[in-house]
C-alpha cells in the first residue's frame, strides 16, 4: 500500500503542477511581445549572438514537445512556440537555446547525461518486470532471495541518478535563457517575469519527477533492508 501512496501522489502533484502549467502558457499565449518577434526568430537571434550557426531551428507537431537534439544539433519547437510571439514562445524557445549552449561549451552535467541515456534506454526495459518480478519472489522466500530484487534497485537507482542531474541542467538552461533576455532587452519588465515564471513552472515538474523516483527508491530500499533485518533476527532467535 505505501507504495501505491508514493506513486500516486507522485503522479496527483505531476498532475496539478501540469495543468498549471498548460493553463500559464495558454494565458501567456495570449500576451503578445511588444517586439513582435517569434519564438523561431528568438531562437535563431539568441544561437548568432552567442556564435552557434550549426544548429538549426525546426518546428514540430505537438503541445510542449519542445527539446535540443544534440545528435543532429536541432532546436526543436512546437508549432506555436516556433511562429507566435508571445511571453510563452520566449520563454520556450530562449530555454532551448540554453542546451544549445552547454552543448556547445562542453557542459559536464549534461556530458554526462548524454552518456547515460543509451544505459538508460536499455535497464529501462527491464525495471518494471525486474522490479515486480523480484519483490515477488523476495516475500515468497522470506527474504532470503533477494538477487532479482537487487537487480532491479540497482536499475531503479541509475532512474533516480538521471532524474537528478536533469535538474541543475534545466535550471542551467533558463538561468542561461533569462540572462540573454534581460541583457539583450528583447522582452520589456513584463514580458520578462513571464517568462521567467513560466520556466519555474516547467522546471517544477522535473522536481516532482526528480522526488517521486527517489521517495520509491527509498521505499524499495526500506522493503529490502527492513525484511532482512527481520530475517536475521529470527535466525538470532
Amino acid at each position: 500500500m505505501t507504495y501505491y501512496f508514493i506513486v500516486g501522489i507522485t503522479v496527483l502533484l505531476s498532475i496539478i503542477v501540469n495543468f498549471i502549467l498548460k493553463n500559464k502558457f495558454r494565458n501567456y499565449s495570449k500576451l503578445y511581445l511588444h517586439s513582435c518577434i517569434s519564438g523561431k526568430e528568438i531562437a535563431e537571434k539568441m544561437l548568432a549572438d552567442h556564435g552557434i550557426y550549426d544548429v538549426n531551428v525546426l518546428s514540430v507537431e505537438g503541445e510542449l514537445t519542445d527539446h535540443y537534439n544534440p545528435i543532429n544539433k536541432t532546436i526543436n519547437l512546437s508549432e506555436k512556440v516556433y511562429n507566435d510571439s508571445t511571453a510563452a514562445s520566449v520563454a520556450v524557445a530562449a530555454h532551448e537555446c540554453g542546451h544549445a549552449l552547454q552543448h556547445r561549451l562542453g557542459y559536464n552535467l549534461l556530458k554526462l547525461r548524454n552518456h547515460l541515456i543509451p544505459i538508460l534506454n536499455l535497464s529501462s526495459k527491464f525495471i518494471n518486470i525486474t522490479i515486480i518480478s523480484g519483490l515477488t519472489i523476495f516475500y515468497n522466500s522470506g527474504g532470503s532471495n533477494s538477487l532479482i530484487l537487487k537487480l532491479g534497485i540497482g536499475l531503479f537507482f541509475l532512474v533516480v541518478i538521471f532524474s537528478f542531474i536533469t535538474l541543475p541542467i534545466e535550471f542551467d538552461a533558463s538561468n542561461r535563457a533569462l540572462t540573454w533576455l534581460r541583457n539583450k532587452n528583447v522582452v520589456n519588465y513584463q514580458e520578462y517575469h513571464k517568462a521567467k515564471e513560466s520556466l519555474n513552472l516547467a522546471a517544477m515538474t522535473y522536481v516532482i519527477s526528480a522526488l517521486g523516483c527517489l521517495a520509491q527508491l527509498i521505499y524499495f530500499l526500506s522493503v529490502f533492508t527492513g525484511s532482512s533485518s527481520s530475517t536475521r533476527k529470527n535466525e538470532h532467535f
